[in-house]
Formats: C-alpha cells, structure tokens, sequence
C-alpha cells in the first residue's frame, strides 16, 4: 500500500507516494531521476548501487524506502563536481566503463570520512563490497589514495 514518505537525499528533502517496501534504489532513480546509484545484482553484492545511509555505505537495492525515511541520504549527484575522489578517479584513469565508479566513489568517501590516511589494506577492505567488471582495482586503489593525499593538504 502506497503512503507517503520524506527522504533526505543530497540535503534536500523529498516526498513521494510509494509503497514503504520498495528498494530504494528504485525510488532515486526512477521518482528523483538520480541515476549514479545503478542496478548490477539486485542482491547487494555488487556495490554499484552504493549510496551513504547517516554517512554509512549501504546497497541501495536491499534498503527499503520505508527503512530510509528519517535518515540522510547521500548519491554521488550529492558531491561537489570538484570532490577530490571524482577528480582522482579521473585522474588516475579509474573510471573505465564507469558503470560502478558511483559505487566505489561513494564507498571510499565513507572510508576517507572515517579513516583521512587509510593504509592499502584499509582501502581493499572498504571496497570489498564494490565490483568492477573492467577490474580496474590497480587504478581504483591509487586514486583512493590520491584524493586521501589531497584532502590531507586541504585540511592543514
């Protein structure tokens, strides 16, 4: 049954008629029209569809919208277009097909918020959940790093 829910999406607020128990993956891209968050698996074993829930990376297609409502909402359409992780995955050419570097952009921004100087190691475990068909891991790793030596200089 449909009602209405409230969502905090990239520090907006939205309202919509949906039923509570649909994914919300579905919800930001088919009513919100954000399509970064993608639909690999549907089982939350890709991480294409990673989002940040309160800051934490989740897969977008096991959250139900009626689990969302109340928490913020983080999509990659929420970054700054100049976020030092999208200009690091350019950089570094991680971005190949670029199907799941929404994904492993938004899982490594919850990592660098947590943990500014992650070791290699740290940066494979927060990314563990994200798939690139393209295995363009090396890439990934490094610009993972780059943007955590540039957000390390902007913060002195």
């Amino acid at each position: 049954m449909e009602r209405k829910i409230v969502l905090q999406v990239n520090g907006e607020e939205y309202e919509v008629f949906v039923d509570p128990a649909k994914p919300l993956l579905n919800v930001l891209r088919d009513e919100f029209g954000l399509t970064g968050p993608k639909e690999g698996c549907g089982k939350g074993e890709c991480g294409a569809c990673t989002v940040l829930l309160d800051g934490k990376p989740v897969p977008s297609c096991l959250v139900l919208v009626g689990q969302a409502e109340g928490h913020t909402i983080q999509t990659i359409e929420g970054l700054d277009p100049d976020d030092p992780l999208i200009r690091a995955f350019a950089d570094e050419g991680a971005v190949q097909c670029g199907f799941c570097t929404p994904g492993f952009i938004m899982a490594a921004k919850a990592l660098l918020e947590r943990n500014p100087d992650p070791s290699t190691e740290e940066i494979k475990e927060a990314l563990s959940g994200n798939l690139c068909r393209c295995t363009g891991y090396a890439k990934i790793i490094r610009a993972v790093k780059r943007a955590a030596a540039v957000l390390q200089v902007e913060r002195r």
